[in-house]
């Protein structure tokens, strides 16, 4: 299993269109070789986002 993670330096944690699109690409690119995500997680500040927190994985 992988587990994304990347910083916002803006501090703003929301996922951006980018941000999605390059994590469904990696979620299909990393299974066709069986490893899994569990979660990606974007860094801002002191705050943090979790794509499986919030249902995008």
């Amino acid at each position: 299993a992988v587990v994304l993670a990347h910083n916002h330096p803006s501090g703003e944690v929301t996922p951006s269109k980018a941000d999605r699109l390059i994590t469904e690409r990696l979620v299909q690119a990393l299974g066709l070789v069986d490893i899994r995500v569990p979660d990606h997680l974007i860094v801002g500040g002191r705050q943090v986002f979790s794509f499986a927190e919030h249902g995008l994985l």
